[in-house]
């Protein structure tokens, strides 16, 4: 079984559909289909019920796709990395991610990319955009502390945090001093990441406080306007501790005690399998993942 054929197979596997992987693979449609016939020939079982809407996997394609799948974009990865280090991988790279995280881990570990002569073009969005971007191929890679659900995508943890719940040291030391912990701090102005109350929920439901009724004074999706606020003496939230630990430091913010204990954040970075052939495109994939997450 030829190398394009199993990669033809897995694309029409998580597109489920024929034309979607020809234009993924920039191959015609015809060509994509002979493909599936030829590893179907060889394996002696269909791979694929044809409908009008697309394809769906038989259970043949089930199990050949968790035998090859992940071996397979190791192996294309590894390719493209090797081709990366013997030839010019200069051009521009698109990222798009969280804002706050973009800024603040993020840009510190970019100059590796930058020697190497790529040019990088950085766009923030929250979780759902950030999937949407790379999906379309209008981004090459995706950072996002959301949970990476569609089967199209790869992911990887690069960053695990606390969530932690801060206010100024004044509105802190009266919270952490109450003896009604929860009845006060609902009462305190609430800043948060947006409506739902990301981050903030999970927080308030890991400590038992109820929070269906809470509405925020502040609302925005980048945390670092809302660290201004607090050092200003209003409010509180919870945020990952990587955007208030020096404030805490610098004696700017305190910690909230949580009555339980406090929540995690995991940031993961996304992309496309099919994209890895790209030298540019694998090689920061793995630049990024050395740095941030210790890879070898």
């Amino acid at each position: 079984m030829s190398l394009i054929r199993l990669r033809t197979f897995m694309e029409v596997y998580r597109q489920h559909s024929i034309s979607a992987a020809a234009r993924a693979l920039n191959l015609t449609q015809p060509a994509v289909s002979q493909h599936i016939s030829g590893l179907e020939v060889a394996i002696g079982r269909p791979l694929f019920e044809r409908q009008s809407q697309g394809v769906v996997p038989t259970a043949t394609a089930d199990d050949l796709a968790a035998d090859i799948g992940d071996k397979l974009d190791a192996a294309e990865s590894a390719l493209a990395s090797a081709r990366a280090r013997s030839m010019d991988v200069s051009g521009t790279l698109q990222i798009i991610g969280h804002s706050d995280f973009m800024a603040e881990k993020l840009a510190d570990v970019l100059l590796p990319l930058l020697q190497s002569g790529i040019r990088i073009h950085l766009h923030t969005g929250d979780g759902p955009e950030v999937t949407q971007m790379v999906l379309e191929g209008h981004c090459d890679l995706g950072i996002t502390a959301h949970p990476v659900t569609d089967t199209r995508l790869k992911s990887e943890v690069i960053f695990t945090d606390n969530i932690i719940a801060v206010a100024s040291p004044e509105i802190a030391a009266r919270l952490n001093q109450s003896n009604n912990f929860a009845h006060d701090l609902l009462k305190e102005p609430l800043l948060a990441y947006n409506l739902e109350l990301s981050l903030i929920k999970e927080w308030l439901d890991k400590n038992k406080i109820p929070s269906s009724a809470l509405l925020p004074a502040v609302v925005g999706k980048d945390l670092r306007g809302q660290r201004s606020l607090l050092c200003k003496g209003f409010g509180w939230t919870a945020m990952p501790g990587f955007l208030c630990r020096t404030e805490i430091t610098q004696g700017k913010l305190s910690q909230l005690l949580a009555p339980v204990s406090n929540t995690e954040i995991r940031y993961s970075l996304i992309w496309l399998p099919s994209a890895l052939r790209k030298p540019r495109l694998a090689h920061a994939r793995q630049t990024l993942l050395q740095i941030l997450n210790g890879h070898e």
